[in-house]
C-alpha cells in the first residue's frame, strides 16, 4: 500500500520507521530540517510533490494545533478514493471535517506517545478506533496495533471524547495543581522524585494539546470529583479521623487493583 504520513514528530517518524518495510511511505513535513531524521521513505516538504505519489492511505500525525490544517494542505493533491486517518487524542472537529471532505476515512487514538511508552515494547499500552469510518481503514489499524500488541477498544467518537475525559483529564489535572504548587527540594523522597518525573513529561507536551484536552466538555465533571475528593480529605486531615482516613485508604487501594 502507498502510504502518506504528515508530520515528520516523533509519533510521525515512528509510523515510518513502523511501515515503510512492508509498505511504500512517504512523509510531507513543511519543516525541512524534521524531514532529516525520517528514513526509508520519499519526503516531500511541499505538498504539490505528492500528487505524482498518489497515496491510498494518508496518516495525519501532525501535532493536535495542526491537524486539520495539514489535512487540509493536502486535501487538493489525494487520489478521491485515498482514504484518510489521523491518530489524534482530541478528535475535536475531525466528525464534521470527514462529513464533508468527500473522502473514505478511520479515525484510531493510539493511547502512549514518545513522552512516557517505549515505543519498542508496546505490550502493555492501548489504542482506540474509532467504529465509524471506513471498514478497510479499520481493518488496516486492527491488524496493525493487533501486530503492536496493543490492547484494543473500538468506541464511537463521542465515547471515545467520554473515556478521554476520565482517562487524560484527571492525571494531567492533578499533575498541574501538584506542579503548581511544587517547591524545590534539595534532599526529595522517592514519592515526591516520581511525580516531579511525570510533571516534567507532562510539561515536556504541547500546550496546545494540554489545553485541548482539559477543554473537553466531559472533562469539568472529572474535575468536580477530585476537587471533591480533596476536600473530603482536607476535612479528615483538619479533624484527625482516623476512622475515616481508614475508609479513605481503603477505597483508593480498591480503586487501583
Amino acid at each position: 500500500m502507498k502510504i502518506l504520513i504528515l508530520g515528520a514528530g516523533k509519533m510521525g517518524s515512528f509510523f515510518c520507521d513502523l511501515l515503510s518495510f512492508d509498505h511504500e511511505v512517504a512523509v510531507y513535513d513543511p519543516d525541512q530540517r524534521r524531514l532529516r531524521f525520517t528514513y526509508n521513505v520519499e519526503r516531500f516538504a511541499s505538498p504539490e510533490e505528492i500528487a505524482a505519489f498518489a497515496p491510498e492511505l494518508v496518516i495525519n500525525a501532525a501535532t493536535v494545533k495542526y491537524t486539520l490544517d495539514a489535512f487540509h494542505a493536502v486535501l487538493p493533491y489525494l487520489p478521491q478514493n485515498c482514504i484518510l486517518s489521523d491518530i489524534a487524542s482530541v478528535k475535536t472537529g475531525l466528525p464534521e471535517f470527514y462529513a464533508s471532505c468527500g473522502h473514505p476515512y478511520v479515525s484510531t487514538h493510539p493511547m502512549f506517545g514518545p513522552t512516557f511508552a517505549s515505543l519498542s515494547n508496546l505490550a502493555d499500552e492501548n489504542a482506540i478506533v474509532i467504529k465509524e469510518g471506513d471498514h478497510l481503514g479499520r481493518v488496516f489499524f486492527l491488524d496493525l496495533y493487533r501486530r503492536l500488541g496493543l490492547h484494543i477498544e473500538e468506541y464511537t467518537f463521542e465515547e471515545h471524547d467520554l473515556t478521554i475525559a476520565y482517562s487524560l483529564s484527571i492525571p494531567f489535572a492533578s499533575t498541574l495543581a501538584f506542579g503548581s504548587i511544587m517547591k524545590h527540594q534539595d534532599a526529595p523522597g522517592t514519592t515526591f522524585k516520581r511525580h516531579m518525573a511525570i510533571a516534567k513529561g507532562l510539561m515536556s507536551e504541547d500546550d496546545y494539546l494540554l489545553t485541548e484536552i482539559l477543554f473537553n466538555p466531559n472533562s469539568s465533571e472529572q474535575l468536580g470529583g477530585i476537587i471533591a475528593k480533596l476536600t473530603e480529605l482536607k476535612d479528615i486531615v483538619e479533624k484527625k479521623d482516623s476512622t475515616r482516613m481508614k475508609t479513605f485508604i481503603d477505597v483508593v487501594r480498591a480503586n487501583i487493583k
